[in-house]
């Protein structure tokens, strides 16, 4: 039982104490409930205390690079702006792009890859699809390009990957792309679907087409070069997001699965690495190597590598530091973070040990349209996620929305009826 002591007591307590030992201090303390330790100093160490520490604490000193948010080189707001150069139809449905590649900058122009669907209708689920009816935003869909000279206007270039002739690896759609710059040539991975999505799942291996330059033609190597895991695996399913990083003189590329029976899917991440982009690839025997997001966005970041990891999980909203290109840990919590973020990776494929980190890339707003009008647009974004610049406005570590931003995530029907009912039972 704690005891509440009065002033002259508390005087009187302290001043037995300096004369006690550690022993009668620890007994002292536990009779009468108060802490002898002095409290926590008001300047924050520099350093972590050699003082018993709470959970919190202990976390301050041994998970981030420093307590305050603007201080970390791994911690920024995002800002978005609206792209020019792309045509949707007028938001009817039938032309989505979504899903960009990294950027790539080549002879002065920034290009980028991406998921195209132009399709006579919008998408109308599984069960109503068809040769030319798409059942998802993703299906019956090819990767395009675009350039730039500013990465705000671009210029669409067309098709890069068609969807090749059924059976080969992704005839019914391809999707979800990235690019790899390996010995003077060009890779671009992506998922080939050989079944409308939502038919069972999202099942695809990946596959991968190469060429001589970034404006191809590309030529595809028409096998799977990483395969779904084999049965009762994590990845037994899909290899979802194949996105390839040149490290420690191989191509480490990192993908996504989902895993376990709807509607409880886990979205994981994996790592698997090859000395030839055309493989095999070998996947790491710790995988999943991140518990959580939705797609896979990864830079070079002084001697490792981080990860934007969102939308999914329990660690969603978090940016994450592996040191080893494996073991990786929270560095920073943040929001409003880019859907299928796809950044400027200037370091992707030097075999850098000191990564400088990323400023800006593009990324997907989903679900635009409306209910029979579904598609996606492609959105840029700007952080400072850099050693290399030190933007203040990008470190606030408070985003103030406007109140009709919190009034859209309303209370739906059902839980208006739930609230009405639970009233009138008072």
């Amino acid at each position: 039982m704690k005891i509440s002591l009065s002033l002259p007591t508390a005087i009187l307590l302290a001043t037995i104490l300096m004369g006690c030992t550690e022993t009668q201090k620890e007994e002292m303390n536990e009779t009468t409930g108060t802490n002898t330790e002095e409290a926590f100093p008001f300047v924050l160490p520099d350093e972590k205390p050699n003082r018993p520490m709470s959970a919190a604490m202990e976390r301050i000193y041994d998970d981030y690079e420093t307590p305050q948010p603007q201080n970390n080189e791994l911690f920024s707001q995002f800002k978005y702006t609206e792209l020019k150069g792309f045509d949707y139809n007028g938001g009817d449905g039938t032309i989505t792009r979504r899903d960009p590649s990294k950027i790539l900058l080549h002879n002065g122009k920034y290009y980028v890859w991406y998921t195209y669907r132009n399709t006579k209708v919008p998408p109308r689920g599984a069960a109503k699809s068809n040769d030319t009816i798409p059942s998802s935003d993703w299906d019956l869909s090819e990767i395009w390009y675009a350039t730039s000279e500013d990465g705000f206007t671009w210029e669409e270039q067309g098709v890069a990957i068609q969807r090749p002739e059924k059976p080969l690896v992704g005839w019914r759609s391809v999707t979800t792309t990235d690019i790899l710059e390996w010995k003077g040539k060009y890779y671009l991975y992506y998922q080939g679907f050989m079944e409308a999505s939502g038919k069972r799942g999202d099942d695809c291996p990946v596959a991968v087409s190469y060429a001589d330059s970034p404006d191809g033609p590309w030529t595809p190597h028409n096998e799977i070069v990483i395969p779904n895991g084999t049965e009762g695996a994590w990845d037994q399913y899909s290899i979802h997001d194949p996105y390839p990083l040149v490290h420690d003189g191989k191509i480490y590329i990192y993908y996504k699965s989902d895993f376990g029976e709807r509607p409880d899917l886990v979205r994981m991440q994996g790592l698997a690495i090859a000395d030839d982009p055309l493989g095999p690839f070998e996947k790491h025997p710790l995988n999943p190597v991140i518990t959580s997001g939705h797609e896979t966005s990864l830079f070079p970041f002084r001697k490792g590598v981080a990860a934007l990891v969102y939308k999914d999980g329990p660690e969603h909203n978090t940016i994450q530091y592996a040191e080893d290109w494996v073991s990786f840990e929270i560095a920073s919590i943040t929001e409003l973070m880019p859907y299928a973020g796809a950044p400027y990776v200037p370091d992707a494929f030097t075999d850098t040990k000191d990564g400088r980190g990323i400023t800006w890339g593009l990324a997907h707003f989903i679900n635009q349209g409306g209910k029979g009008k579904i598609h996606s647009k492609l959105v840029r974004f700007d952080c400072d996620l850099s050693l290399d610049i030190h933007d203040p406005e990008m470190k606030e570590h408070r985003v103030i929305h406007q109140p009709d931003v919190h009034y859209r995530q309303g209370l739906s029907a059902e839980q208006m009826e739930r609230i009405k009912r639970e009233n009138t039972l008072k």
